[in-house]
């Protein structure tokens, strides 16, 4: 689970020996000691190469830093990141940088910190690890977590070694988070060189998303205020805080990304970000209900998960908008799924005229249901069908209003889902009178005229 722990412990068991003269790194006998995870690990590329790092290295090291090999800081800032340094205590360290290896005596060498070299061109991304980071855990809490999925016991490792080798994963994801705000940028980096099937992984899990976190979030601005409040946010649902700043981040930034494009919104994220199509669609429904301002915060609403909205969202998109098959021919630069189609809306203002014809609609649409639906819900839609029809196109004729189209979602509950709530109607037999109120109402001569 933690590929380089390999190298760490085979340093301590003697499976790697570094001279000062040289610096070279050498194999011992000891191989068969190694457990056959990590020896699979060690013949592989790129760390396969351990083993035959020339003494040319040194002098090639020598030439490039114009100074003595034995220089450790500018060796360790030419190497750059791979490195990795155990310091122990080292006194008169300036005095010792300026003597040359011919006149140092044996004491002197001894007092070389030691260190642990990793050259490779590939960067191990330990996806465990990856995942704790990325939820917001803290090097100790992940330690901590690692430990508690027996990570020590597997490996026969220590806990120093444990929380060192997490320690340096951190500092890599720190220093990758850069590219993540970027991901096409990944592909183009030298400095971290990643398989495209690690690059996929770190992007879709860097984006994830808690739909619990995102419920809270879509109802707000996306304002520094909004920011500093997480820590409510994190509280509720149970999310680290860290974790909600990353994901608060990420909507902010591709609602920004996005915002001013036309086209498919979705199309737009995965182009721009790299998101597998699933997460982009969910950040594509949450950008189309934080632009057009939908209010999701009033306290009848809290019942309502994320995935409502999203499923509601997707299909307005699909539908009501100006990217709409149905929408007026347009220039394919003017289209966009957030953008409401006018036009239609005013529209659905026609509709007032089933009102006037409520009776023959109620009529038609229950010789249509029977044989459907249960007798009992039948009685229910004869009962009731003046406060399901008034409730739905009531609706419909208001969301050419910019505040009537905030509230829809208030509007749907308070006038649509708590009457059928109340009746207990299922969700199979809703569907089909919805259907058949549908066909109904555009049978009637009225709406063919």
């Amino acid at each position: 689970m933690l590929p380089s722990l390999a190298f760490v412990w085979a340093s301590q068991h003697s499976l790697f020996t570094c001279s000062s003269a040289s610096l070279g790194l050498v194999t011992t006998p000891a191989l068969p000691l190694v457990p056959p995870r990590w020896r699979k690990l060690l013949n592989t590329r790129p760390y396969s190469a351990l083993a035959s790092i020339p003494t040319a290295l040194c002098s090639a090291t020598n030439q490039a830093l114009g100074t003595n090999i034995l220089d450790l800081p500018n060796l360790l800032a030419a190497v750059g990141s791979p490195l990795r340094q155990k310091t122990r205590t080292i006194r008169e360290k300036g005095k010792a940088s300026q003597l040359s290896p011919i006149s140092r005596s044996s004491e002197e060498v001894n007092m070389i910190p030691e260190v642990d070299i990793f050259v490779g061109n590939y960067t191990i991304i330990d996806q465990e690890v990856f995942e704790l980071w990325v939820q917001g855990y803290s090097v100790v809490e992940c330690v901590s977590v690692l430990q508690q999925r027996g990570e020590l016991e597997a490996w026969g490792a220590a806990q120093d070694l444990l929380a060192s080798d997490t320690g340096d994963h951190y500092r890599t994801f720190g220093m990758l988070e850069k590219l993540l705000l970027t991901p096409p940028k990944l592909a183009e980096e030298w400095t971290f060189q990643l398989e495209p099937a690690v690059q996929r992984m770190v992007i879709e899990k860097y984006y994830e998303l808690d739909d619990i976190v995102i419920r809270e979030i879509i109802g707000k601005k996306l304002s520094g205020r909004t920011r500093k409040d997480l820590d409510d946010v994190a509280e509720k649902t149970g999310v680290l805080l860290r974790s909600c700043r990353r994901q608060f981040d990420n909507v902010k930034r591709i609602f920004k990304h996005v915002d001013e494009m036309t086209g498919s919104v979705m199309a737009n994220i995965q182009s721009a970000f790299l998101l597998p199509p699933p997460l982009a669609k969910k950040y594509a429904s949450i950008v189309f209900i934080i632009n057009n301002r939908f209010e999701t915060s009033k306290r009848k609403l809290n019942y309502l998960t994320f995935e409502d909205f999203s499923v509601c969202a997707s299909l307005m998109m699909s539908s009501w908008t100006t990217a709409s098959p149905l929408a007026p021919a347009l220039a394919p630069d003017t289209r966009d799924d957030t953008d409401f189609d006018r036009d239609f809306l005013i529209e659905l203002r026609d509709f007032k005229l089933l009102l006037d014809r409520e009776k023959e609609h109620r009529n038609v649409t229950l010789s249509h249901l029977r044989g459907k639906i249960p007798d009992r819900m039948c009685s229910e839609v004869e009962s009731n069908f003046k406060i399901y029809s008034r409730g739905i196109i009531n609706i419909g004729c208001s969301l050419n209003n910019s505040r009537d189209l905030r509230d829809f979602f208030v509007d749907a509950v308070e006038r649509v889902v708590e009457p059928c709530r109340q009746a207990r109607w299922r969700s199979p037999e809703l569907e089909i009178f919805l259907k058949v109120y549908a066909e109904a109402g555009s049978a009637l001569d009225i709406m063919a005229s």
